[in-house]
């Protein structure tokens, strides 16, 4: 388990609620699955910066992960790996904690998201 609780910073919150209200999605840590998944997609590190977990907005790992939660741990794991740094805990709980802020910021500042159905697009790519 990567942490036992989640908590965001106020200015995720309020980009996830922006979140929710296009795109129907009513629960934040499905939310926070697509924000973290889209992130770690990306073939860059996230800038390395201290993140503010000053909302109110907290989970627990179990509730963020569902019942997948032990591969989203991997998929986490496993990004690390491809970008040759370490696995111990601490590295792994950061970077996270890092996806995580980065793909809330991303998915709401693209401004492409108008929909459930344009978050949908950006997961499935069609071949030409």
């Amino acid at each position: 388990m990567i942490m036992n609780q989640i908590r965001l910073s106020q200015q995720a919150k309020d980009q996830l609620s922006r979140l929710k209200a296009k795109t129907g999605i009513k629960n934040w840590n499905i939310l926070c699955r697509w924000a973290l998944c889209y992130s770690l997609s990306e073939k860059t590190l996230p800038t390395d910066i201290e993140i503010v977990a000053d909302s109110n907005l907290e989970m627990s790992w179990f509730t963020f992960g569902g019942d997948y939660y032990e591969i989203y741990e991997a998929l986490v794991k496993a990004w690390c790996i491809n970008m040759k740094l370490p696995t111990d805990e601490e590295t792994v709980a950061k970077y996270f904690r890092l996806n995580l802020e980065r793909g809330i910021a991303h998915l709401c500042g693209t401004g492409f998201i108008k929909s459930i159905d344009d978050l949908v697009k950006l997961a499935v790519k069609e071949k030409a």
